[in-house]
């Protein structure tokens, strides 16, 4: 009988933590997803979101802005230079981005080349066209 109270307990419990800690982490993702969802739908008639996706990506590949604190002074590193202001590491770091976008689109051509090379098939289909011929 106890033990079936404090089973009854433990559920409660439970339930209180996942609506006082998980809840609030699945309406974030929620809210997230939603962003990202509306956001596809407005870059489909932007003709130049291709240009903001690939920024996002080459900011994502580009590491962060590092603030050092020695005493008084705040000095900002950034790719193992030292900057004296923000600013400065922030505009090298933009760089960098504007950089790793252009690589990107410098390197499509080749990119879409070889996709035209391959066809249309996946990886997968590939390779399983392959097993096929090779395997009778």
């Amino acid at each position: 009988m106890i033990e079936n109270v404090l089973w009854a307990c433990a559920f409660v419990l439970v339930c209180i933590g996942f609506y006082r800690f998980g809840l609030p982490w699945l309406k974030r993702f929620d809210a997230a997803n939603v962003a990202r969802i509306e956001q596809q739908a407005r870059d489909k008639a932007d003709a130049n979101a291709h240009i903001r996706h690939a920024l996002e990506v080459a900011a994502e590949q580009v590491e962060e802005i590092q603030e050092i604190k020695t005493g008084d002074i705040t000095r900002y590193l950034f790719e193992a230079q030292v900057f004296v202001t923000r600013d400065e590491a922030e505009e090298m770091r933009a760089r960098r981005v504007g950089v790793v976008a252009r690589r990107f689109y410098d390197e499509l051509p080749a990119a879409l080349a070889g996709a035209a090379e391959r066809g249309r098939m996946s990886a997968r289909e590939r390779a399983s066209s392959r097993w096929k011929r090779t395997v009778h």
